[in-house]
Order: structure tokens, then C-alpha cells, then sequence
């Protein structure tokens, strides 16, 4: 994730723009969590848990772990395989188009906010397809638990996240008992009272995953500010106020209200184009956030007297890579970038203290959000053509230039000392910053 290098630059920009010492808000933790003496790292391929250590009787000759698109008619899109498909078929071909054709409108995994993340299996021996798609039919292929690998499957399948390289959230051993404990995570980071919870799991040979530790690893400050437009919104009516801060934070929720759909939308077409399911995810989270920005600004709106206008989002059909990816160039890597940014100066400079403690959530979350930006940035651009790489440069390079004219706009008094926005001499120095070392 790019989410700690803009930290770091956000801190230079501040401290070049305005002198200011600078302590980034960042979520609260706890020293809490288990022993991981004895541990061993997950195995992953595709961000999730590998399927090619899984002692299965009759062995399939083919193994696919997939992610279900919520599309209609429904669809799905493969993480992690093992093993040759159709290998021992006496017609590969209908073998193929049959495994081609193996989907689920159900799965197991099941973590759902907003949508659900769900995962079913699908297999191949000689010319028999199958699909196992809930965690009883999962327990059935695999049989008595003897790997770790499916030991972490089990966990998975149970609705825990399994981090790929992150011990303190992902993490297996086997007990002298031949079961195994299994490291994950629960919950989401967004406002007070949430929380990133890391659970120790006893998988029994039969498949039966028990608890046995609980520890809080981070919990959300504050409340859950720019935030990614969609294609397709439509243009929202006044909010009707006449106080600058009302009219601010109403768009603003406005707007966070849309990222919703904005991200929501990005996790289908990342799932379309294949992109890796630690980006889906990601966006999936960043939906997550954005429901709580939008209740957060909304107070605001209304505490100022303005009532938010609900957005209004044309459905349209995913997009094209090379579309998929100018978007992400112009409201993610310029607009979310500098909205990441500018939310971190609300969260120093608001002399409002509900304001100030609303952007303290906001600036983590926005910034994460920007990082998955330029991840996706990084994942899409050796899939474009070399024309399109520089008509990918051209947008940003618009996008720029009329944030440049936006931010040059001067603001109600108001919206610099209560809401903490930089006046226009000090968000240009910003865009300096950032367009020396990111858009350069």
C-alpha cells in the first residue's frame, strides 16, 4: 500500500506550506494481542488463502478458489488454483466449458458490508465438475483437517480475515494435539466505537473452528472529505442555506454519499479486469468508510442549518480497462490525493471542535483511500498501451490544472477558521508539494 508514503509526504507538505508542527492523526490501538511464538506466516496466492497444500481424498485434478461478482447473471472471478483442469477428462473440452460455466449465487466467507465478500470452490476430476459453495459442503471435500493450509481455509470460510505476510493478522501452527490455531481478524476502522479485532481459532481435525482469544488491535477515533466522484452522478440541487458552513459540509456529504456508489462500482470492475482480491477488498472497505463520512458531514450540514441532497447516480455498464483507469488517474490520484491532504489540515486547523474531531477520522481514512489510488495506479498502467499510458498522463494533467483553478477561489472566513480549509495561498503551496513529487 502507498497509504504510508503519502503519510509521510502529507507531513513534509504541511510542514513546508505552514510551519506548523505536525503530528498526523492516525487510529487509536491497543498493546493487547497473543503470543505468535510457534507461528507461521499464511500461504497466499491471489491475496487469499492458497489451495495448493489440501490433502483431499479422491484428489481433484483441479482446484480454483473464486470470488463471486455481484452481477446478474452472476459471475465470479478465480483467486488461487492448483492442479491441471480437466487433466484426466475423456472429453477435455466439454470439461472445460463446463468448469467455464461453474458459478454460485451463494458462498461461504461471507463478510458484508454494504455488499458481501463470498467465495465458493470449484473442482475438476475426470469429467465431473462440482462447486462447493457454503462451509458444510467445504468440510465435506476436505475431510479430516491435517494441513495448515486447510486449517486456514476453515478460518477463511468462517468469515475471518486472513492478512498474506502480516503475522499479527494471519498467522497458523499445529498443536501437539495435531489441531491447529489459526490467526485473523475481524471488524473495520471508522469512527468511535469500531474496532480491528484479532482472534486465535482452534480448527479441530473434524472442521470445527472454536475461539479461544479475542484482542483488540486498533480501535476508530472520532467520526468518519473529498471523496471520489462516480460516473454518473447527476447534478444535485442547492442545498438552500445560507451559511457558507452549511452549504460546505452539505456538498461535502453530498459527495461522500456518492463515493459509496463510486467505490462499490471500482470493486466490480477490479473484479472484471482481474485485479488482485486485496484491491477488491480494499474498495469494498472504502465504501464501508464513506457510509460514515456521509452520516458524519451530514450532522455537520445540519447542525449549520443545510440539509444534504441525496446524489443521484446513473447506472451505466463497467468500463473498459484503459476508462477504468483514467478514472482512477483524475478522482483518485489528483482529487482524492489533495482531499486526503486537505482534510489533514482540517484536522490540525479547525478551531471548531466537533469539525476537528470529524476530520481526524476523515484524514486516516481518505488517505488510505488515496493510497489505494496509486496501488491501482501501479497495478493498471503495465496493462495499458503505450498510447494509452499517455492519454492516462494528459487527464492527470488536466485534472491538475483545474484543481489549481478551484483551490485559487477565495473562501468564506468562515470556512478557513471554523472548518480549518486552507486559504488559497496555502492549498496552492499543497499542490506545489504534491505535484513536485507525485504528479510531476
Amino acid at each position: 500500500m502507498q497509504a504510508q508514503r503519502l503519510r509521510h509526504l502529507f507531513s513534509r507538505a504541511l510542514r513546508a506550506s505552514l510551519a506548523t508542527p505536525l503530528v498526523l492523526v492516525g487510529c487509536g490501538s491497543d498493546d493487547g494481542g497473543t503470543s505468535l511464538k510457534g507461528y507461521a506466516e499464511i500461504e497466499c496466492d491471489g491475496g487469499a488463502p492458497a489451495v495448493s497444500d489440501l490433502t483431499i481424498s479422491p484428489k481433484p485434478d483441479f482446484l480454483q478458489l473464486r470470488s463471486i461478482r455481484p452481477t446478474e447473471p452472476p459471475a465470479s472471478d478465480p483467486t488461487s488454483s492448483s492442479g491441471q483442469p480437466c487433466a484426466t477428462a475423456t472429453d477435455a473440452q466439454a470439461c472445460a466449458a463446463a468448469l467455464d460455466a461453474a458459478q454460485s449465487t451463494e458462498g461461504f466467507h461471507n463478510v458484508c458490508v454494504q455488499t458481501c465478500a463470498e467465495y465458493f470452490l470449484a473442482t475438476t476430476l475426470g469429467d465431473e465438475v462440482k462447486t462447493y459453495a457454503s462451509l458444510e459442503a467445504l468440510k465435506g471435500l476436505l475431510g479430516t483437517i491435517d494441513t495448515r493450509q486447510e486449517a486456514a481455509l476453515m478460518v477463511f470460510a468462517s468469515g475471518y480475515r486472513l492478512a498474506c505476510g502480516d503475522l499479527v493478522r494471519g498467522a497458523v501452527k499445529q498443536n501437539p494435539d495435531g489441531t491447529f490455531n489459526v490467526v485473523g481478524t475481524q471488524g473495520y476502522l471508522c469512527g468511535k466505537d469500531t474496532e480491528v479485532t484479532q482472534h486465535v481459532l482452534r480448527v479441530s481435525a473434524s472442521g470445527e473452528v472454536q475461539e479461544l482469544e479475542r484482542n483488540v488491535l486498533e480501535r476508530g477515533t472520532g467520526t468518519c472529505a473529498i471523496g471520489r466522484r462516480p460516473a454518473g452522478l447527476q447534478v444535485a440541487d442547492g442545498c438552500g442555506s445560507m451559511d457558507a458552513l452549511g452549504r460546505f459540509f452539505a456538498e461535502v456529504a453530498h459527495l461522500e454519499a456518492a463515493s459509496i456508489h463510486a467505490f462499490l462500482r471500482l470493486r466490480e470492475e477490479l473484479a472484471l479486469h482481474g485485479a488482485a482480491a486485496g484491491l477488491q477488498d480494499a474498495a469494498l472497505a472504502s465504501a464501508v468508510d464513506e457510509v460514515l463520512h456521509t452520516d458524519a458531514t451530514g450532522r455537520l450540514a445540519r447542525r449549520f442549518g443545510a440539509t444534504p441532497m441525496k446524489p443521484s447516480v446513473a447506472a451505466l455498464p463497467l468500463r473498459p480497462l484503459s476508462e477504468v483507469a483514467r478514472d482512477n488517474a483524475v478522482e483518485g490520484c489528483v482529487r482524492e490525493t489533495y482531499g486526503a491532504l486537505v482534510a489533514h489540515h482540517q484536522a490540525l486547523h479547525a478551531q471548531d471542535t466537533e469539525v476537528r474531531e470529524a476530520m481526524v477520522r476523515i484524514a486516516e481514512d481518505e488517505t488510505r483511500h488515496a493510497g489505494l489510488s496509486w496501488d491501482i495506479d501501479r497495478w493498471v498502467r503495465p496493462r495499458l498501451s503505450a498510447q494509452e499510458r499517455e492519454a492516462l498522463k494528459e487527464a492527470q494533467r488536466q485534472a491538475v490544472a483545474l484543481l489549481r483553478a478551484e483551490v485559487a477561489v477565495p473562501l468564506d472566513a468562515g470556512l478557513v477558521t471554523a472548518a480549518g480549509l486552507p486559504t488559497p495561498e496555502v492549498a496552492l503551496a499543497l499542490l506545489d508539494t504534491l505535484e513536485q513529487e507525485l504528479w510531476a
